[in-house]
């Protein structure tokens, strides 16, 4: 087990964290000014699986009505963070279009009265204006809604600001670390952790696609979250399209891209194939689809693909992000199933669950989402 953040094991902890990646580095970094906490990372680096291959952006609209309190209110602190976690905000303007076919118009109408009845800043835009964002965009994808604040996020910059947050308050981080097994005591948990063990008064589960692996190791009940691949490719073009290209989001969900320097972008056939916890990869028959479902929506030819990989997106069954205590199993929490939206989602997750675990109820924006729509209790 390599420690990163502590030269010694502790005995024990307030706050065991299973996983690294963005959920549980920003909850150690709100939880940890408030109560000790310790890490676990089973890989050799945090963020190695789905942190490390998001496509990331914030959209408001992404992950569904259910989720849009969560990312709207997280998106002052993205833009701009405390000048004692970060010296610059992780955002970079993008804009969105919603795309659909002209059969499609009136999915997008829909989608844009909902959203815009729940103060979301998104506009009906006309087939010209369709044309005039999406040079070489073919007739037939004429219906569309704008959302102006759609964002890139610097993904390894607000993990990175999350794990320093975290061990400058006094987390511990170990990475090459696999929880073997946790037994319930009158007192908290004793964990296995490799060959070490330590006690932990509370342990949250924020291992991602291992979730329900994680808690079967404690003898906790599993929540049916499912793991899902989800393929990019980068693709260089032959035509000059720019690179402020918006994120192009299909309403059905077939496909989105963006753009991704001068000529080039990210592709995704917005594939969701169930999948075991694992080091993803891509499927050549999604790259392919990828490229011909690009090919029916614009006439760009394509020069090459530069990169393809693939990531784990994992979902509870009604798709929306778990964070609370376990029902049935005292002092076990759950930071899980957050599907795509887990990035944009994380400041406000891990300042909600970190009051239930300890630390202050977070203010402003935050303060005003209501957590029990997210309670793992909803499955009791």
């Amino acid at each position: 087990m390599r420690r990163d953040m502590t030269e010694a094991p502790p005995s024990s902890i307030d706050v065991l964290i299973v996983g690294a990646g963005i959920a549980g580095a920003s909850l150690a970094a709100a939880l940890a000014p408030h109560r000790s906490v310790m890490m676990i990372e089973a890989e050799g680096a945090p963020g190695y699986h789905a942190t490390g291959r998001s496509a990331a952006f914030w959209h408001e609209t992404y992950g569904g009505a259910q989720v849009q309190p969560l990312s709207a209110a997280s998106f002052d602190f993205l833009r701009d963070p405390p000048a004692d976690f970060s010296g610059r905000g992780f955002l970079s303007p993008r804009a969105a279009l919603n795309l659909g076919h002209r059969d499609e118009a009136a999915a997008v109408d829909a989608f844009t009265a909902g959203f815009a009845a729940k103060g979301v800043d998104i506009q009906r835009v006309s087939s010209a204006e369709v044309a005039r964002l999406v040079p070489g965009i073919r007739p037939a994808w004429s219906e569309a809604a704008y959302e102006g604040a759609c964002s890139d996020i610097d993904v390894g910059a607000l993990h990175a600001a999350y794990l320093r947050a975290a061990k400058q308050a006094g987390a511990r981080l170990a990475t090459g670390a696999r929880l073997t097994g946790a037994r319930r005591t009158a007192g908290g948990w004793d964990v296995g952790i490799g060959a070490d063990s330590l006690h932990a008064h509370v342990i949250v589960n924020a291992a991602g696609a291992w979730a329900d692996a994680v808690a079967g190791l404690c003898g906790v009940a599993p929540l049916a979250i499912q793991p899902y691949r989800r393929t990019v490719i980068q693709l260089r073009l032959g035509v000059p399209v720019p690179a402020s290209l918006p994120l192009v989001i299909h309403i059905g969900g077939d496909f989105y891209f963006k753009g991704e320097g001068e000529g080039r972008i990210w592709l995704s056939p917005h594939d969701e194939t169930p999948s075991e916890p694992c080091d993803a990869a891509p499927e050549e028959f999604d790259v392919a689809l990828a490229i011909d479902r690009l090919q029916q929506v614009v006439d760009w030819p394509i020069a090459a693909v530069e990169r393809k990989w693939a990531g784990l997106r994992s979902f509870a069954p009604d798709r929306i992000p778990i964070f609370g205590a376990d029902p049935h199993a005292d002092g076990f929490y759950w930071c899980a199933g957050q599907g795509g939206s887990g990035i944009q989602t994380s400041p406000a997750i891990a300042a909600l669950l970190a009051a239930q675990l300890g630390a202050p109820a977070p203010k402003g924006a935050i303060g005003r989402v209501d957590p029990a729509p997210f309670a793992a209790s909803r499955f009791a």
